[in-house]
C-alpha cells in the first residue's frame, strides 16, 4: 500500500509540474481604512503592509491565487476633511491578519513562455478569512478580543517580466469586509451596545496597494481547454 501511495505521489507531481506553472513571491506596499473613524479617501495608504503569494496559472488568462498579508490599520478623526469626524477625535489601531484564496484574470495572454516581453492588465477576487481585533470607544480604543471574519478582495493591477522568471506588479486592491467594527464603532459585546456610533448599517473596508514580486517555475505547460 505504501508504494501504491508513493507512486501515486509521484506521478501526481510529475503530471502538475508538466501541465501548469508555478510563481511564488512577496508582496509590499501599504493599507489604508475606511470606515466610521478617520478620512474616507479610497486610496491613502498611512501604514506598512506585507504578505506572500502563490499562483498557480492554468491557463496563459487565469490563474488561482493564494496569499497571506499582514498590517496596522489606523486611522484619526483630525486627518479627516468632515467636521463632525474632527469635533469628535477618535483615532484607533487594528492588526490584520489575512489569508486570500481566489482568481486571477489576465486581459492579455500571458504566456511567460514564450520568452518576450510581456504586459497585461488583471483582475482578482475570491474569498478573504482575516483576523483583527475586536474594539471599543471609552475615553479612547479599546481592545476587546480577537476575532476573525471574511472579507471579498476586488484588486486590479497590471504587471510585466522584468528579466526571466521574474514577475513584477502594480495593484489597488479594496476589501470589503463582514464586519462593521475594525475601528470600534459597533461592538458585538452586548455589554458595550451604548458606544456604538456611525453608520451601523455599513461595513468597513481596507486597502491593500503595492507591488508583488514573483519568481516562476515549472516545466513548459501545454495550455489544454479543460
Amino acid at each position: 500500500m505504501n508504494k501504491i501511495f508513493v507512486v501515486f505521489i509521484c506521478i501526481f507531481g510529475l503530471s502538475v509540474s508538466n501541465a501548469q506553472i508555478h510563481e511564488i513571491g512577496v508582496f509590499a506596499g501599504g493599507s489604508n481604512f475606511i470606515g466610521d473613524v478617520g478620512r474616507t479617501n479610497y486610496i491613502r495608504p498611512n501604514e506598512l503592509a506585507y504578505g506572500i503569494l502563490y499562483k498557480w496559472n492554468r491557463s496563459p488568462r487565469h490563474s488561482w491565487r493564494f496569499s497571506y498579508t499582514q498590517s496596522k490599520l489606523t486611522a484619526n478623526d483630525l486627518d479627516s476633511d468632515m467636521q463632525a469626524r474632527k469635533t469628535r477625535g477618535y483615532n484607533f489601531e487594528n492588526h490584520v491578519k489575512e489569508f486570500s484564496a481566489g482568481l486571477e484574470f489576465n486581459f492579455f495572454d500571458f504566456n511567460l513562455h514564450e520568452g518576450k516581453k510581456l504586459v497585461t492588465p488583471y483582475v482578482f477576487s475570491g474569498l478573504n478569512y482575516f483576523i483583527y481585533e475586536e474594539l471599543y470607544q471609552l475615553d479612547g480604543y479599546k481592545k476587546d478580543y480577537r476575532a476573525g471574519s471574511f472579507a471579498i478582495p476586488m484588486v486590479v493591477g497590471v504587471k510585466s517580466n522584468i528579466a526571466e522568471n521574474w514577475v513584477l506588479g502594480l495593484e489597488v486592491g479594496a476589501r470589503w469586509t463582514f464586519t462593521d467594527n475594525l475601528d470600534g464603532s459597533n461592538p458585538k459585546n452586548e455589554n458595550l451596545t451604548e458606544l456604538k456610533f456611525g453608520n451601523i448599517n455599513n461595513k468597513d473596508w481596507y486597502m491593500f496597494s503595492g507591488l508583488t514580486l514573483t519568481y516562476t517555475f515549472g516545466n513548459k505547460p501545454c495550455y489544454c481547454a479543460d
